[in-house]
């Protein structure tokens, strides 16, 4: 009956929420409506004991709970048990005491547009309550279609009546002012709104407002008030979407932006986007102090936003078709010297005086900034006393420091009370406003263009946004610079890591590569110091190359010791193992931000230089003229790796040839051990067998001829057993090398050669155990292989120890062609050398004889490994 009578919507909700809660034996029951900003808000409320949720109440979505059960799936569902529910719907229903509820969707007209609530506080509800609760639903999308369609027949007159009075100004040709302030009056007011106003996106980065109008007398947001867009606003989500926004609850809103229009008393707002000639120009919004604008707004705000796309694209077009000729123009002249690579002067010039020129303002410059807090004047236009080359201040207060800390367009309408020389020129020359806007190159600012008006000569409107057309010009010739240089840059810094891969790639000592990473890093970064240092374990760092390209520098030298803390480049990699710089080290403390600053330092850049995945050492340089530009941690970075690549095969250099020697030590040892046990085990038993015979052969009777010979026989073949084992023992590891040294053992190895042997040795005393066992087998497996294989007539033996090397020579006038490959013990002895860090050369032409050389260091094998003295 309620429906049938056409009752307001509110009256019904209560009602069927009521009646619902009643029918189901419930102890809660509500009915909310799901609003376009994924919330929930409550239009009816009943309960049994009179505790519920107020009217208007809002629940934004989320989490285990029947308002997002419902809204996602769109059908009905229940909650048994709220124990393991979430989010905040589920926590207010289980401060009233909730433990069970059932949900239904209401759907008007195909879609979702709330849903009916019921809960109880004890038990779960009967497993037909979703049955018994969607006629009551139905009821409440009928009398919600029915609300709409009575307001949207009402709204459609006013809404024509208002678009054709705003067709006739548009057709009459109105300016875009009185368009503006037209549509935003209408728009206010045939939506019900208490707020409307129209906002134009400048190419800075803001919004300003063209037109606005308010339902009573005061004007929560005036024309000419200017907005940032950024944050979470309504012209933010515009900007950024092209599509049409809403904000329901600005206290959710964040950035000024959000802030100014949450203090202004706004609550809730909807914009839809301005579009003309399809770019996006501004945005018509309509707002309120009391809660969300109705759902379809964004609909309806859709043709006034057309009208005044019309009007502003009229008004430009007029406007456009006079100056569109002569700025083109003149953007085309600029636009050839840039082609025609003409030199920044020259084009800066050009851009000035066309600036001038086309849109009419007394004086032009195009300034560029200096890394010391000043900028110069590279081109100038008008009647002025500022010249080309001059340099001047960055004042905070000034249009180049408004451009500079905010990286927008600027403008100043009053230099009286502006202090400094800067201020004194301007008013000489009689400036009384100037409008400046950035020049961005690769992101950074590198400039700005300005242009100044006089007395009887102002700044003519839309000044920006046409020089922002020359800067895209001045923009490119910096940027086409710019990449030239950058590719000279590039290709000397190539040369440079290809100068430094060569030393890699030869195996150059560590020391080496370190020294030539440090150069030329310094030389292609254009620093006047650089530091190459390895972290020790103890909490410190030991410079390992170093290069110093300036007297205003102190060299750090190599070797340099230097205990990590406090706050400099060296211990931030040390401690994030990532990049790290330091602008200023005025500020800084510890030990090498001492070392740094004495050294002159006004700013280093540090790089971690990593061996396989572990942090090794720190490469930094380091300016005594100001902070490093951008970029220079990753043009370290190829540096770094080449130092890292050079210290990984150092250590992989060291460490095989480090197991090299072990194997060989081992093997020696082995040698050894089996020659040992074989004297005093074989040997002994065999002499031992040998005595016993003789004490039989002695023993056996006269007459026993025929046993004396048989033992006879046995005592010689015991001793010919004995001899071989005795020379497979000298054969393992020679005992007189053992016991007597190289000089004996080489005599003794010698006179039992099968080629005549000339032997100089020349060697005092005791050498190093495993450097005489490798000359003992390197002159052992030369002497076979002259006898076994070159069929040699004769051998010269040279051996000699001076400057910590062992050199063993080994010739013979056999037919030579002897080789390291098939499988000859060449090889082997090859591997026992190199083993030791030494080296082993072979000269061998067929029919020429053979000459084998070998050098071992008697200390320190190349690569660190050290060979041990047996005394």
């Amino acid at each position: 009956m309620l429906v049938a009578r056409a009752a307001a919507p509110e009256e019904v909700f209560a009602a069927v929420t009521a009646e619902a809660g009643r029918l189901l034996g419930a102890h809660h029951a509500r009915m909310s409506r799901y609003d376009p900003d994924g919330a929930a808000r409550v239009v009816a409320t009943w309960s049994s004991n009179g505790a519920a949720h107020p009217v208007g109440t809002r629940t934004p979505l989320g989490g285990r709970n029947l308002y997002t059960l419902v809204f996602q799936t769109h059908q009905a569902a229940r909650l048994d048990d709220y124990a393991d529910a979430s989010g905040q719907a589920a926590d207010l229903a289980r401060k009233l005491g909730v433990r069970a509820s059932v949900g239904v969707p209401i759907i008007v007209e195909g879609r979702l547009w709330g849903a009916i609530f019921v809960g109880s506080t004890r038990e779960p509800l009967p497993a037909d309550a979703e049955a018994r609760l969607a006629g009551f639903t139905e009821l409440a999308a009928t009398a919600v279609a029915n609300a709409q369609a009575r307001t949207e027949l009402r709204g459609f007159a006013e809404e024509q009546a208002a678009l054709r009075r705003m067709a006739v100004l548009v057709a009459q040709g109105k300016s875009p002012g009185e368009v503006f302030a037209a549509v935003a009056a209408e728009a206010g007011q045939v939506l019900h709104a208490e707020h409307a106003w129209i906002g134009r996106y400048h190419p800075d980065g803001t919004l300003s407002v063209v037109a606005a109008w308010a339902s009573g007398d005061h004007l929560l947001i005036p024309v000419g008030t200017r907005f940032s867009v950024g944050g979470r606003s309504l012209i933010a989500l515009v900007f950024l979407t092209g599509r049409p926004a809403r904000i329901d609850d600005y206290a959710t809103a964040m950035g000024a932006t959000g802030t100014r229009i949450r203090e202004s008393g706004i609550r809730a707002t909807v914009g839809v986007p301005v579009s003309v000639e399809d770019r996006l120009w501004g945005v018509l919004a309509v707002a309120s102090t009391r809660g969300p604008l109705p759902a379809g707004t964004e609909a309806r705000l859709a043709g006034f936003t057309e009208l005044a796309a019309i009007a502003i694209a009229n008004a430009q077009a007029r406007e456009e078709l006079r100056s569109f000729a002569a700025e083109q123009a003149a953007l085309r002249r600029v636009a050839t010297l840039v082609a025609q690579g003409a030199s920044s002067d020259e084009l800066f010039s050009a851009v000035a005086e066309e600036v001038a020129g086309v849109i009419g303002i007394p004086v032009v410059g195009v300034d560029r900034y200096e890394g010391d807090g000043t900028f110069t004047m590279l081109g100038i236009a008008g009647e002025t006393s500022f010249t080309p080359g001059s340099r001047w201040p960055v004042e905070p207060q000034g249009l180049a420091g408004q451009i500079l800390a905010t990286g927008r367009p600027a403008r100043r309408d009053d230099y009286s009370t502006m202090p400094g020389p800067l201020g004194d020129a301007l008013r000489e020359d009689q400036m009384v406003a100037t409008i400046g806007a950035p020049i961005v190159v690769d992101g950074s600012i590198w400039g700005f263009m300005v242009a100044g008006g006089r007395p009887g000569k102002p700044i003519p409107a839309g000044t920006e946004e046409r020089l922002d057309r020359f800067i895209e010009l001045v923009t490119t010739a910096i940027a086409q610079n710019r990449e030239q240089e950058h590719r000279a840059r590039l290709t000397a810094e190539q040369a440079a890591l290809r100068r430094v891969a060569v030393l890699v790639a030869r195996a150059a000592p560590p020391e080496e590569v370190f020294a030539a990473v440090a150069e030329e890093a310094a030389r292609v970064l254009d620093t006047a110091v650089t530091t190459l240092a390895r972290y020790d374990p103890d909490d410190a760092e030991t410079v390992v190359g170093a290069w110093t390209g300036t007297s205003a520098a102190v060299p750090v030298p190599v070797g340099t010791r230097k205990a990590l803390g406090g706050r400099n480049v060296s211990t931030l990699v040390f401690e994030t193992g990532r990049p790290a710089r330091i602008e200023d080290y005025e500020n800084y403390s510890g030990e090498a931000g001492k070392l740094a600053r004495e050294s002159g330092s006004r700013g280093s850049v540090g790089a971690p230089v990593s061996v396989e995945g572990r942090l090794w050492g720190v490469m930094i340089v380091t300016s005594t003229k100001g902070p490093l530009p951008a970029g220079t941690e990753a043009r370290l970075a190829g540096f770094t790796e080449l130092a890292a690549t050079a210290i990984a095969n150092a250590e992989a250099r060291a460490a095989l040839t480090a197991s090299r020697a072990r194997i060989v030590a081992a093997a020696d040892a082995a040698r050894h051990r089996i020659e040992r046990d074989l004297h005093d085990g074989a040997q002994q038993r065999l002499v031992s067998l040998g005595l016993q015979l003789r004490a039989a052969q002695a023993a056996a009777p006269a007459e026993a001829g025929e046993l004396a010979e048989r033992l006879e026989g046995a005592v010689t073949e015991v001793t010919g057993a004995l001899e071989e084992l005795r020379e497979i023992a000298r054969g393992l590891h020679p005992a007189v090398l053992a016991e007597s040294g190289l000089r004996p053992a080489l005599r003794a190895l010698a006179r039992r050669s099968a080629v005549p042997v000339n032997l100089d040795v020349r060697v005092a005393g005791r050498l190093a155990e495993p450097a005489e066992i490798a000359a003992y087998y390197t002159v052992a497996e030369a002497l076979t292989n002259a006898a076994k294989h070159a069929r040699a007539s004769a051998a010269d033996v040279e051996v000699a120890a001076d400057g910590g090397v062992l050199r063993v020579c080994v010739r013979d006038d056999g037919r030579g062609g002897a080789g390291f490959g098939h499988g000859s013990g060449l090889v082997g002895l090859r591997d026992r050398v190199e083993a030791l860090g030494g080296q082993i050369f072979l000269d061998s032409p067929r029919g020429a004889g053979t000459s084998l050389r070998v050098e071992l260091p008697l200390t320190a094998a190349k690569g660190g490994v050290t060979i041990p003295d047996p005394r």
